[in-house]
This record gives C-alpha cells, sequence and structure tokens, in this order.
C-alpha cells in the first residue's frame, strides 16, 4: 500500500469518481478513481491537490482517493 500526491482534472459528483494526474506524470491519467463519500463534491475542484491511496501498487484500478487540499 502507499500514498500518492495528484492534482484532480473531473470529478463525476454521480458516480463519486475522479480523473486525475499523479505528482510528477504528466503523460497520463487514471480515470474512474473512487473518491471517498466523506470529501464533499463541493470541495472537488478542478486542479486541487489530491491524497490517493494506492492499495495494489500494480493495479491502478484499485485506488482512492482519501483527501483534497490546496
Amino acid at each position: 500500500m502507499e500514498i500518492k500526491r495528484a492534482v484532480l482534472k473531473v470529478f463525476n459528483s454521480a458516480a463519486y469518481t475522479a480523473s486525475i494526474q499523479l505528482a510528477g506524470d504528466y503523460k497520463s491519467m487514471l480515470e474512474e478513481v473512487k473518491v471517498a463519500r466523506n470529501i464533499p463534491a463541493a470541495e472537488m475542484l478542478a486542479g486541487r491537490n489530491l491524497g490517493v491511496w494506492f492499495f495494489d501498487d500494480h493495479n491502478t484500478k484499485d485506488t482512492l482517493v482519501i483527501a483534497v487540499y490546496s
């Protein structure tokens, strides 16, 4: 398990998922990343910094946004 920094690109409030770009990786985005429900939708603005928990380092679909900060 590992926590990494990312930047929010798009938030889908209906599915509570996000498209994110990992810090330092300007070529690829992760899409449909689950967002913890304790994070208010109003805080999920494009460009905000995120804390992302990777439960499995080899499976990018097994991730969760756990924090949003500026």
